[in-house]
């Protein structure tokens, strides 16, 4: 009997991405992913029509960008990983498989992708928001013996080790948080979860909300 294949689910919470999101998920590798979930912050514009046109499920979320993200994470029930990558364009589908491949083989169980080891358009991340990413890292690593370079929105993750960490920031704190709670095994709170990173392509087309001002965790 043939076992199943792992199915990915990608998780992109918007608002008010009309100019980009069709062609975000348009271009999601679907021999990777079973499922796209749009899970939408009550954008005006047309952003939920052209998600479904594209091919995205649609879940009404309500507002904040982790209630956003837990909401898609809850509704992917069938999936055994989750992508989660914004709608603005700025993060390259194409790189989904360097996100869960490391996942499947079962090397990792979290992977997140950095733009500071990555290829970066010019312009499309400023000085001060890699160096928010390294500082964050460096605190963790002396924190909790866990090295990040990124607080990229760009990762993917272990649906069942995603729902063990207890995710509740509801704002823009969650990639932050969530990088924080997968980190507090190396102090023996949970079950150890595996870290790790992958270098991947930022594009100037990026309009990411929350990397537009230095992250709130100075020490992330």
């Amino acid at each position: 009997m043939t076992e199943a294949a792992p199915l990915a689910s990608v998780v992109i919470p918007t608002l008010n991405e009309e100019q980009s999101i069709g062609d975000v998920v348009a271009r999601i590798p679907r021999q990777l992913v079973s499922r796209v979930i749009v899970a939408d912050s009550g954008s005006r514009d047309a952003t939920t029509a052209l998600a479904r046109n594209a091919g995205a499920d649609i879940i009404n979320a309500g507002r904040g960008y982790g209630r956003a993200c837990l909401a898609a994470s809850l509704a992917a029930e069938d999936a055994d990983t989750v992508v989660f990558m914004d709608g603005d364009g700025a993060d390259d589908p194409h790189a989904i498989a360097r996100l869960v491949g490391p996942i499947r083989s079962g090397h990792f169980d979290f992977v997140i992708g950095s733009r500071a080891r990555g290829k970066r358009e010019p312009g499309s991340i400023a000085w001060h928001q890699l160096a928010a990413g390294l500082l964050a890292g460096w605190g963790m690593r002396l924190l909790y013996g866990v090295r990040y370079t990124d607080m990229c929105a760009f990762r993917a993750i272990r649906r069942d080790a995603l729902l063990a960490l207890g995710m509740c920031e509801m704002t823009y704190g969650w990639n932050i948080g969530m990088q924080m709670r997968a980190a507090l095994p190396a102090l023996g709170h949970v079950v150890p979860h595996r870290h790790g990173t992958t270098s991947v392509r930022h594009g100037s087309s990026g309009r990411s909300r929350r990397s537009s001002s230095v992250a709130p965790f100075a020490l992330s």
